[in-house]
């Protein structure tokens, strides 16, 4: 009964997780970019709200979501106007004007170039996915190739290193950048994608494989 009882949990938490995920993502949103906006900007138009509901609330969530809808109306309207030739020049003007202003120039620009070197179309961040040994010798990890090693490191060492972030599991957007011997990496058949699948499963997703080798002696 017991055993019943936890693979009914384990099938019922599998079914409500894309849903709670989905729910937590959506206040995340609203409580980090509604409520702010609607507290500086929208407060004074929805006050109203507050008296016609004072006890419930409901004015307050309702502006935090007009706020939210509003925010990324807002930023979509950015990045039609930015495929324009006046928009293009605005845009140009106003990161000008930003890299300008003491502390918050230097901020604005290191963002800016995380951004940019993530939204990259015409080469991808992660390149191929590799098999490399770490943290020690005898372990083996999933990584990405994100590049070779260059620079003051590829000089110093001698050899020719190339860049791998190597993820943690079960989340993929933090890990390790280590920069390996080209010779003592396995590059993988398997996309980008179905190593991801595997990285935020922990292993239980293993992407279908043939050995092209045995096919083609």
């Amino acid at each position: 009964m017991l055993k019943k009882l936890g693979n009914y949990l384990l099938t019922g938490a599998l079914i409500a997780l894309p849903l709670t995920v989905t729910v937590f993502v959506a206040v995340l949103l609203i409580n980090n970019i509604g409520t702010p906006v609607s507290q500086i900007v929208f407060s004074p138009i929805f006050a109203h709200f507050d008296a016609a509901f004072p006890n419930s609330g409901a004015g307050k969530i309702l502006m935090d979501f007009i706020s939210t809808i509003v925010v990324v109306l807002l930023i979509t309207a950015l990045g039609v106007l930015s495929q324009f030739f006046l928009g293009k020049m605005l845009i140009s003007y106003f990161e000008t004007l930003m890299r300008r202003i003491p502390v918050a120039g230097t901020v604005y620009k290191t963002v800016r170039q995380i951004v940019d070197t993530f939204s990259k179309q015409k080469k991808a961040v992660f390149q191929k996915v590799v098999l490399v040994e770490f943290p020690r010798e005898g372990l083996f990890s999933v990584g990405f190739l994100t590049g070779e090693a260059k620079g003051e490191i590829q000089s110093r060492t001698g050899e020719r290193l190339i860049n791998i972030f190597v993820p943690t599991t079960p989340n993929p957007t933090s890990g390790f950048l280590v920069m390996v011997e080209e010779s003592k990496v396995v590059i993988l058949d398997m996309s980008v994608g179905d190593a991801m699948k595997l990285i935020i499963s922990g292993g239980a997703v293993v992407p279908d494989w043939s050995d092209k080798t045995l096919k083609n002696p």
